[in-house]
Formats: C-alpha cells, structure tokens, sequence
C-alpha cells in the first residue's frame, strides 16, 4: 500500500471517529465523575479536561492534564490518550492507552472508550494487526456502527483476511455475504486500499455467481488496463458496456484503453459517448485533448482541456497538458502559466 492510499484511509477514518465515539464521550464523563466524586483537585481537572476534549481543544485538556503532575493514575492516563487521538497525536494517545486499558474495570464505559480509541489509533498508524482484535472488541457492543464496520473492514484488508473483509462490508451494505454483490463491493475497496490481486479474485468469484452484475466487468477490465493487458480490459470494458449501455465511465474507460492503443478515432468515439452519458466528468476530456493533440487538431484539444479544468481545476494533468498544446501553439506566455499550476499543484494527492 502507497502512501497516498494510507492518508486516503487517514482522512475518511477520522470522519468516521467522530461519528462512532459521540455517545460514549457524554457518558465517559458522567462515568468520571461518578468515580472521582472524592471532592479533590484531580476530579475537577478532569472534568475539566473531558469537558475541553468535548468542545473541541484536546490541547488544552492535555496540558491542563500534564500540569495535574499525576500521569501514573489510570484515569489521568485514560483521558490524556484520549485527548492525545482528538488532538491527532496518535502514537502519544497509544503510548498512555496501551498500558492502561486493560486495567478499566471490565465493560465500563471507560474501557470501551480506551479499547475503541487504540484500536482506531493503531489503524490510524499502520499498526493494522494490532488494531484488528481492538476493533473486534469494540464491534461486540457498536455492531451496528456503519463507521466502525468500514474501517474494520479495511484493517481486514491491511492484514489479508478477505473473507472476513467481505463479510464485514457485506453488513456495512446490508447485503448477503457470499453473495456476489458482496464480492463485488469488497472488490472495490481492496481497489481503493491498492490490493489489486486480492480485488480481481473478488471480481471473478462475483462474476461466477453473476455473469450479468454491474460494474464487476468494468473494474476488471480497469485492473487489466492499469497492468497494460489493453486486448483484455477492452474486452472486458465492451462487456460492461453491453450489460449497462448508459454506463459513462465504461465508455470514458474504454475510451482511454483504444488511445492508448494509438485507436484514435475510436478511442474519441467513446468517449464521446462518455461525455454525452455525463458531461460533468473531467477525465474523458483530458483523454480527447490528448487524441486531438496526435491528430493535429489544436483548437478542438484546446476546448477539451479547457473544458476539464472547468470542471476539475485542480487538475494537474490538465494543466499540463494544456502547457505542453500552448508551446506547440507557439503561445509561450499561456504555457507557462498553465506549467506554473501544475507545478503548483505536484504536490496534492490524486492529481
């Protein structure tokens, strides 16, 4: 896995923290005062401190926490780990949920915070092994958390255990899990975590038990064409098309493959047929600027470029493309500028 893909899983896991953890932050708090109830300074600190996780400055509670002096007791070390993950501190939050959690009295909420939050924190790292049977533990009493369930899934797919991948997301999707929609759906996200091989064995299982279920031949045809098999993703791709005619991506997939082929008139007939389907799609028009680009047609090239930075204009390759058609243009002031944006955007993930 790139790590491009691991700051994808990042991004969306977090989103899906919050969601999965918001009714066990209220009730931790009451859980803690009713522990602490002694009337010292260290309850109101750390009533405190929740109260600031709450409001959205885990920061603060930290520090409020640290300056308590106390970080041997266990529910200072609880609430620091705690606010350590909102503050996106996540080796820290391990460091003091680790020693600890197992030392919560058993069921309490305390503890199912402290087991939820290493297990995400571990999976958040990379530490995919170890967060699996933390996210296991936290399923047994969040079994319908959809959020949950999606990044269970995932760590099922960091640690190659596809079987339980797919029955996870079969539940997340409501679906059946040896059904072939579920093997089509595990398929996809192994995509998206760049488990190809593991995806195509999916793809096929649900193509066996489905020869006519949507999408499953147009992601095998896209795996074929990423691995330069072209003959094979077409013929794949054009079997999708056959099945879901109104399709806009087979079209701008297959499209893309017959260019790379140097099938040009052919490659811009699809995607055109993309482009009718959904004309608010960049990558067809960055494919047809290119076709264009090969068969001496500038001014058309330039409209498709220019068409998909309308649409997409962060799009790196756009711009590129469009600099690289403005030089041959002899237009050397607009090709440095669009060569400046993509320059620009180099850095961002998926452009």
């Amino acid at each position: 896995m790139t790590h491009s893909a691991v700051g994808r899983s990042c991004v969306l896991v977090i989103a899906s923290i919050a969601l999965a953890m918001a009714g066990v932050d209220r009730a931790a708090a009451q859980d803690n005062a009713h522990i602490n109830s002694q009337g010292d300074r260290s309850t109101a600190v750390l009533s405190e401190a929740r109260l600031l996780i709450n409001q959205g400055r885990p920061q603060a509670a930290i520090e409020k926490l640290k300056a308590l002096g106390e970080p041997g007791r266990t529910d200072v070390a609880h609430l620091l780990g705690v606010a350590y993950y909102h503050a996106d501190d996540h080796l820290h939050a391990i460091e003091q949920l680790s020693r600890i959690f197992g030392k919560l009295p058993e069921g309490s909420l305390e503890q199912r915070e402290a087991v939820q939050v290493l297990g995400l924190c571990n999976f958040i790292v990379g530490r995919f092994a170890e967060a699996v049977p933390l996210l296991e533990a936290t399923r047994v009493w969040a079994a319908g958390n959809a959020e949950l369930g999606y990044v269970l899934g995932q760590a099922y797919v960091q640690t190659h255990q596809a079987d339980r991948a797919r029955q996870v997301f079969a539940a997340t999707f409501g679906v059946t899990p040896d059904s072939a929609a579920a093997h089509l759906l595990a398929a996809q996200m192994m995509i998206r975590l760049e488990f190809e091989a593991a995806a195509e064995t999916e793809l096929k299982r649900a193509i066996e038990k489905d020869p006519k279920l949507p999408q499953a031949h147009a992601l095998l045809g896209q795996l074929a064409i990423f691995r330069g098999r072209l003959d094979e993703g077409i013929a794949l791709t054009e079997r999708e098309i056959l099945l879901n005619p109104a399709n806009a991506m087979a079209f701008s997939q297959l499209g893309d493959a017959l260019v790379r082929q140097g099938k040009w008139d052919e490659g811009i007939g699809a995607l055109q047929k993309s482009i009718w389907l959904n004309p608010f799609y960049s990558a067809p028009y960055i494919v047809l600027g290119k076709a264009y680009m090969k068969k001496g047609q500038p001014a058309t090239a330039e409209g498709m470029l220019t068409r998909a930075i309308q649409y997409d204009p962060n799009n790196r390759s756009a711009h590129y493309l469009l600099g690289q058609l403005f030089q041959q243009m002899g237009r050397l002031e607009d090709a440095k500028r669009e060569f400046a944006i993509a320059e620009r955007l180099q850095g961002q993930a998926g452009r």
